[in-house]
């Protein structure tokens, strides 16, 4: 088996929307994903907003390891907060497709070399805060991967969906395709993702052919069997999780924190 966790991370703080306070850094680091669907994707280590190659590489590196690989959409599509995917395993080839609720951003996928006979494909969204927009792109998003990923694939969809409640229409609409119903809790058993701790703003969704192998998560001295949301707010103890501080998920302390990590895990069978 090879063990896979997959996270959702749109983790970025301070005034644009950046990795480089390192608050996001802190938790990617500390739950060590072994795929992680990012969003707002931007790193300015430079302090010029260029988000440089150099830069998006440094950040990669540090919260996956030197060996790692990625695919991050480019601003040349006007992604002014992109998504991507990092990997710990290769990456075979990925592109962009276009998300027709959102201006400033597509959604991204990679297909993923596994260990094994099966391969991956991973997507990286981030929905519109309007409901007829995420809707918009959640169908268009449907289509999509009815199109482009062949049956019998390894696929999941994670990111920022901005959903309001639990159940809402772009997640009906993505539900033939993806299991929707399991949701990952906190230590406290919240479904909630936003900053605020009220709305589910963030998933990991696997397809049927990849839920079957999904495993519980284990973080710390906890078990999980529908998945992870971590926040330094409520986690404890935080001695389990190096090198998080307490108020890394606290948008009064990391300003413009606005979400928090999801975890799933699989065990996917090496032949």
């Amino acid at each position: 088996m090879t063990p896979v966790r997959i996270m959702a991370a749109n983790l970025t703080s301070g005034n644009y929307q950046t990795y480089d306070p390192g608050h996001g850094v802190r938790i990617m680091q500390a739950l060590v994903p072994d795929i992680i669907l990012m969003q707002e994707f931007n790193n300015d280590l430079n302090g010029d907003r260029s988000y440089s190659l150099a830069e998006i590489d440094a950040l990669v590196v540090s919260v996956c390891g030197p060996t790692c690989q990625y695919t991050r959409e480019p601003g040349s599509t006007g992604a002014v907060i992109p998504n991507g995917v990092i990997s710990k395993f290769p990456i075979l080839t990925s592109g962009q497709w276009t998300d027709p609720g959102a201006n400033n951003r597509n959604f991204v996928w990679a297909l993923i070399d596994l260990p094994g006979p099966r391969d991956l494909w991973a997507v990286s969204l981030h929905l519109s805060t309007n409901l007829g927009q995420r809707t918009q792109g959640a169908t268009a998003l449907a289509a999509l991967l009815g199109t482009n990923i062949p049956a019998g694939d390894l696929l999941v969809v994670g990111g920022d969906f901005n959903t309001d409640t639990e159940r809402e229409a772009c997640i009906d609409v993505l539900d033939p395709l993806l299991e929707t119903a399991v949701m990952p809790v906190d230590n406290l058993g919240s479904i909630a993702t936003s900053g605020n701790r009220t709305k589910p703003y963030d998933r990991v969704l696997p397809d049927d052919d990849l839920e079957v192998f999904r495993v519980p998560t284990v973080v710390g001295s906890g078990t999980y069997p529908t998945g992870f949301i971590f926040d330094t707010r409520v986690y404890t103890p935080l001695s389990e999780v190096p090198p998080v501080q307490p108020g890394d998920s606290d948008p009064n302390v990391a300003f413009q924190m606005q979400h928090m990590a999801v975890l799933k895990d699989f065990h996917i069978p090496a032949q």
